[in-house]
């Protein structure tokens, strides 16, 4: 088998440096006028802040929404990348030879790691307060007024230091096996045999076992604890379950427009219909969780397990109640309705318009997780909306492209490329 190298235009990388600056531009326009706005409306503002001040929280500004849009994303694309790395980590121990087509540009979207690592800590450090209500250090002074008996009881847990040096241990851990199963991959490439396979089929295993523990607290961590009062044991399996369908719809996406490209010849509709199929099942999987979550909740109507449902369906006067439908129809009802027939699922146009339908929605799942709980009724649809998605999916596009061009499209020694090239369903 010849190797396939992209080759990216230059017009293309121009595009993804554009959405970049473009995105900082609207971030820039979108906090002048969330700040002239406030200005214009100080006494409402006013009044919003000393209800907000009684209640133990900070007045809503266009700081708070900043951050919360940074955080939103950047958490987005870092579950997109580290299922890159998952995903093939799956393939390899399942032993799969059907999907050694897609195994670049699995590995490619893990290329986002270390950027999204070192943007999450600075976001942290600096946004903390605007985020996360927990890290409000009057909360465990027991004789202050904002005094929070359930928060000082996960102050264990649930502090910063601790916080940290989980998120550099999950992220370092994520780029760790990302570096070590790349290099046994390109390895390959030059030197062929089955060395490499099996020592990346064991490196697989550990990294699956890793990721159980690491994915599910990242998820605790960086979503769960916004909301800092409640909590739920299916979160981690949610959280997972919108990242999963995110980072099949990117593969299934880029697959396909590499191929209407003249590349990776080996693929086929065979293999789209395995992609349709896995968008197909894990779509009706998040649906699972999505409805497990919220029937048993609001069945069992306790105050501290409902609270979260009541604020996303009737709270702040119904302000996220059509963000919560409409991600039921984004991310259940179209793509089970659209790709229900064997055809669907093998057609490029179908799969393209489903991809790109999912990838919003659980971009839009992710902002109805976050928003109530950093910005309850303020947050919206504007410049800093648009500006912060376009900014980090022009960093995404970019480090993607790079590692998805510095190797072979297909790994030309993969002991399962003969089978992939014959793959028939």
């Amino acid at each position: 088998m010849i190797e396939e190298r992209l080759s990216i235009a230059k017009r293309t990388s121009n595009r993804f440096l554009f959405m970049i600056g473009l995105g900082l531009v609207f971030l820039i326009v979108g906090i002048f006028i969330t700040m002239n706005s406030t200005g214009h409306h100080g006494g409402g503002h006013g009044e919003e802040a000393a209800a907000a001040a009684e209640g133990g929280h900070h007045a809503i500004t266009w700081v708070n929404r900043l951050f919360s849009n940074l955080w939103l994303n950047n958490v987005y694309f870092i579950g997109i990348a580290v299922i890159g790395l998952f995903f093939t980590a799956v393939q390899y121990v399942a032993y799969a030879g059907w999907s050694v087509p897609i195994k670049r540009i699995l590995e490619a979207l893990a290329a986002y790691l270390p950027i999204g690592g070192i943007l999450l800590l600075i976001i942290f450090l600096v946004g903390k307060h605007q985020l996360f209500h927990w890290t409000d250090e009057t909360l465990y002074i027991k004789d202050n007024a904002n005094y929070d008996p359930i928060l000082a009881g996960k102050q264990s847990f649930l502090n910063q230091p601790f916080y940290l040096i989980r998120m550099v241990v999950f992220i370092g851990a994520w780029i760790f096996f990302d570096w070590w199963l790349r290099k046994q991959s390109l390895n390959e490439d030059l030197n062929g045999g089955l060395e490499y396979y099996h020592k990346s089929i064991r490196i697989s295993a550990i990294f699956l076992v890793v990721f159980g523990v690491t994915s599910s607290m990242s998820a605790w961590d960086w979503v769960m604890t916004i909301d800092s009062h409640w909590f739920s044991t299916l979160f981690a399996w949610y959280v997972f379950s919108s990242w999963f369908v995110a980072g099949l719809a990117a593969t299934t996406l880029t697959a396909i427009y590499l191929k209407q490209a003249g590349y990776l010849k080996v693929l086929n509709a065979n293999h789209l219909h395995d992609l349709g199929k896995f968008i197909f099942g894990f779509s009706i999987f998040w649906t699972y969780l999505w409805f497990s979550q919220f029937m048993l909740y609001w069945y069992a109507n306790l105050p501290e397990e409902v609270v979260y449902f009541q604020e996303r369906f009737h709270g702040y006067d119904g302000h996220y109640a059509w963000i919560i439908f409409g991600i039921l129809f984004l991310n259940f009802a179209f793509p089970f309705l659209v790709l229900m027939t064997r055809d669907a699922k093998r057609q490029m146009i179908m799969l393209k318009i489903v991809c790109i339908v999912v990838l919003f929605g659980h971009w839009l799942d992710f902002y109805q997780m976050i928003m109530p709980g950093t910005l309850r009724g303020e947050s919206g649809f504007g410049f800093i909306e648009l500006g912060a998605l376009l900014l980090f999916l022009g960093v995404f596009l970019t480090v993607f492209t790079r590692r998805l061009a510095s190797a072979s499209l297909v790994p030309v020694n993969h002991p399962f490329l003969e089978e992939a090239v014959h793959h028939h369903v």
